[in-house]
């Protein structure tokens, strides 16, 4: 079955002293497009995050996530003593203020904290992992729920695109006929003496070149392998809009040879069909 590239998926896990989010978006693309943003302690694990989302989700705009909160009384954040008494100093030293004021104003200039750098835990990263596990499995639901509507979508496409060629094998008798008889009424206005057999072989000829026969066939063909591509275990995307291109160059042949005007409003309105599939098609995985 088929899935769509847009989704999204979340996670959260409480720790005793962190709540740790992960957050998953995608919009469609041509390719592989990871846009990560995390805290700089877990720098060094985002290749192996990246490799991971990247196995699961194969194609798309993916927008990565992963937030950690503080949530009990552990920092790893403290007062730059010395530079704010500095700073505090200086700014006595320019107006006059209170130390509250003062203090206020030192703690918003640079380097008046100072963090020291944690070593990545191991047994959180585990958990980190667990937690993009699970938010990759919920965005691959998502994909799938959204391929279930593209699907019966473009089955109701390709059902009216075979209801169209239908009406274009029920009409081609007709066309051929008229078609003949106006090559017929041409010659017969010439008024000029014709070898009926020399005509005839000419006439066939002619009728040859908008012969559609081989496209009919060749179109029905490609829209029962479309659905039948949908029904397979995988998700085909490329495989089905390399379909899509081959029903769309046998629709335009049948509208070139056409030389009809009633065939050559049921092509129109199989090209409105298509251009449909075809919008939706970018959205597939």
């Amino acid at each position: 079955m088929i899935q769509s590239m847009t989704g999204f998926g979340k996670h959260v896990v409480q720790l005793p002293t962190k709540k740790i989010t992960v957050e998953l978006k995608s919009l469609n693309s041509k390719s592989l497009d990871l846009n990560a943003r995390m805290p700089s302690a877990y720098r060094e694990k985002e290749l192996e995050l990246r490799k991971e989302i990247a196995s699961s989700l194969v194609r798309g705009k993916i927008d990565f996530g992963l937030y950690v909160e503080l949530t009990g009384d552990e920092t790893s954040a403290q007062v730059n003593e010395g530079v704010v008494r500095q700073y505090m100093k200086q700014l006595r030293s320019i107006a006059d203020g209170d130390d509250i004021r003062l203090l206020d104003m030192a703690l918003r200039l640079p380097d008046s904290l100072k963090t020291e750098r944690e070593d990545l835990d191991e047994e959180e990263y585990r958990t980190i992992q667990t937690v993009l596990k699970e938010a990759l499995r919920e965005i691959n639901i998502f994909r799938s729920e959204e391929g279930i509507v593209l699907e019966n979508d473009f089955l109701e496409r390709i059902n009216n695109l075979e209801d169209l060629l239908a009406k274009v094998l029920e009409m081609d008798p007709d066309r051929t006929s008229t078609i003949r008889e106006r090559l017929e009424k041409a010659v017969n206005d010439i008024k000029a003496e014709v070898d009926a057999n020399r005509f005839e072989q000419e006439l066939i000829y002619y009728l040859e070149k908008y012969d559609i026969t081989e496209e009919k066939v060749r179109l029905a063909n490609h829209l029962d392998y479309f659905a039948k591509t949908l029904k397979s275990d995988d998700s085909n995307g490329k495989k089905l809009g390399f379909i899509t291109q081959e029903i769309g160059r046998e629709i335009n042949t049948i509208g070139s040879k056409a030389n009809y005007a009633p065939m050559q409003q049921i092509v129109v309105q199989m090209k409105d069909e298509l251009e449909k599939i075809k919008e939706q098609m970018l959205n597939v995985l």
